[in-house]
């Protein structure tokens, strides 16, 4: 399937052209397929999560069922918005892709604070909580082959400024330390933190190579992001990462309230 994109992008008469791209091609389709997958991880996460805390069968499959038609209709709605063109308003204030980020921080805490973060934190094994997040690996591959070929800026790549290549592959080896029981929360907690900061970098660094900043010049905008498939770059794996490091954070405190607890009956027993 072709997409031919000659697009213009904003109201000072800058064009930015982008060549044609093929959703058949594998670093396009990267960015619906490691999606998918998240998609499909989530809803089997939320099933393990209601069974391991008690629930029956039958009500897991609700809250699975649940979890995964919201989170297929935020997927749909944000490729909805980029297909119509709504998210290439830079001349709007705010811009509409500024609230989409907005929006996407907002949905990471809101997942994050609500009783499904709640338990999928307190019964998801940590070494799976930083494992999912090696999806970053491929899709940093993938983004650096879309920078080769001109569809978005190559400060977003790791030849440029985006250094979260290294939570990708550092979360496979990390993941298997938690899984062989070579290292614990402190390791777990060191690479979260360092996770989140480069993470909260190429956010950053995206932000400002939007139209609306231009810091990297008008040969470097970021608004491919703002058509399909890509929007799923920000609407999706930048949710799933951030919200993931998020969720991190909270099942390594309440285990680790839950230890220190244990220690305090074994003392008094």
């Amino acid at each position: 399937m072709r997409r031919p994109v000659a697009l213009d992008y904003n109201w000072r008469g800058t064009i930015v052209v982008i060549e044609n791209y093929s959703l058949l091609d594998p670093a396009v389709a990267a960015f619906v397929c490691i999606p998918a997958l998240l998609l499909v991880g989530l809803i089997a996460a939320t099933g393990s999560a209601w069974r391991r805390s008690g629930s029956t069968s039958s009500q897991a499959a609700l809250a699975a069922a649940v979890v995964g038609v919201l989170a297929a209709a935020w997927m749909g709605v944000s490729w909805r918005l980029a297909a119509t063109g709504a998210l290439q308003r830079w001349d709007r204030v705010p811009p509409p892709f500024g609230l989409l980020l907005v929006a996407i921080v907002a949905l990471a805490i809101l997942i994050v604070l609500s009783p499904l973060g709640s338990r999928l934190a307190a019964t998801i094994p940590l070494w799976m909580l930083v494992g999912v997040q090696a999806f970053r690996l491929p899709l940093e591959l993938a983004m650096h082959t879309m920078a080769e070929r001109g569809v978005m800026p190559v400060q977003m790549t790791y030849t440029g400024r985006n250094f979260d290549i290294v939570t990708g592959a550092s979360a496979i080896v990390v993941a298997g330390l938690l899984l062989g029981g070579a290292a614990g929360r402190r390791l777990a907690l060191a690479w979260n933190i360092l996770g989140l900061a480069l993470l909260l970098n190429v956010i950053i660094v995206a932000v400002v190579s939007t139209p609306i900043f231009r810091m990297f010049g008008d040969d470097q905008l970021n608004v491919f992001v703002t058509y399909p498939p890509f929007v799923w770059l920000p609407a999706v794996m930048v949710l799933a990462a951030l919200a993931g490091h998020l969720l991190i954070f909270r099942a390594l405190g309440s285990r680790g309230r839950q230890s220190r607890q244990r220690d305090a009956d074994d003392r008094r027993r």
